[in-house]
């Protein structure tokens, strides 16, 4: 099993790593059924909804760039969230609780252990109303609920290995044009937008990787990059109706976020200024909050 995506010299052939995140792919999809009862849920504040759901993801989004964690960081933590959410009736009250948790299980996954803070630092840090103890307990209950399966072949492997894969097909002028930073701040954008939940990471990459050659448009090596992206297409048997669908999604959520107040990808990285007295409070915070009332585990 093949947990990392590797490119240039001693990696392994393209068509070996892209086998393994295919073979793997659909396991790791959130249930459809369950996100589109999310989809169709009425925002009463009782029932779990699309908009709840996008606001939890800017908050990881945003505890990802105060610790300086990864991409890979975010977009597993976006993806746990997804698969728990699609299988597990959760109430607006344990939402917070869900995706801290989430977001945890992705960086002492994916970051070094020195990295990893504590559960009640993490809590702290981002303001939440509940117990270490609450967050050990649905922690547990996520894991199972997900078969500990957690490194899931996310968008951003694919997009990763894709990329890689067309950089090696590309002379030295043309390489610039697919601009991997910008591709995966694209991504990420994506990840906050609930309608890609329900998308393939496999397809969501290659729409992006489409989008940006149409954007950054050079007459001059236009063919070479669009025969490598037809070949790539092809390989993986992408339907030309459903690549473009989704690549004209992904434009217009991307001017949509673009123009909107929530939070940028590459922007600079949050401070968060509290005043003494609140610094005080958050101190020992730890100790005054209630537990959380039992989660519920009913399932869709």
């Amino acid at each position: 099993m093949l947990d990392t995506v590797t490119t240039g010299p001693g990696a392994l052939p393209f068509a070996v790593q892209l086998k393994a995140l295919m073979d793997r792919e659909g396991r790791y999809q959130p249930k459809l059924s369950g996100l589109r009862l999310i989809e169709q849920a009425n925002d009463n504040g009782l029932r779990m909804t699309a908009r709840l759901r996008e606001f939890e993801v800017k908050d990881l989004h945003f505890l990802t760039r105060f610790f300086g964690f990864s991409s890979e960081t975010f977009s597993l933590a976006a993806n746990l969230l997804d698969r728990f959410i699609s299988v597990m009736k959760i109430q607006p009250k344990h939402l917070s609780c869900v995706g801290l948790c989430c977001f945890y299980i992705a960086v002492k996954s994916t970051e070094e252990e020195r990295n990893v803070p504590m559960a009640n630092n993490l809590i702290r840090i981002s303001q939440k109303r509940f117990t270490v103890s609450d967050m050990m307990r649905m922690e547990k209950i996520i894991m199972e609920k997900l078969y500990w399966k957690v490194k899931a072949p996310t968008a951003l492997r694919f997009l990763r290995l894709f990329h890689g894969h067309i950089q090696e097909q590309l002379d030295a002028d043309s390489k610039n044009i697919l601009n991997l930073e910008r591709l995966e701040a694209q991504l990420k954008a994506c990840h906050c937008s609930f309608a890609f939940s329900k998308v393939k990471p496999s397809l969501l990459a290659m729409a992006l990787l489409s989008l940006e050659a149409q954007e950054h448009h050079d007459p001059e090596h236009a063919d070479e990059i669009s025969l490598a992206l037809l070949s790539l297409q092809k390989h993986l048997s992408i339907k030309d109706g459903d690549l473009v669908c989704m690549r004209e999604l992904a434009r217009k959520w991307l001017i949509e976020y673009t123009t909107t107040k929530c939070s940028k990808p590459h922007g600079q990285r949050p401070r968060w200024i509290i005043s003494g007295r609140t610094a005080r409070q958050l101190k020992h915070s730890y100790y005054k909050i209630a537990h959380l009332p039992t989660i519920p585990e009913s399932v869709f």
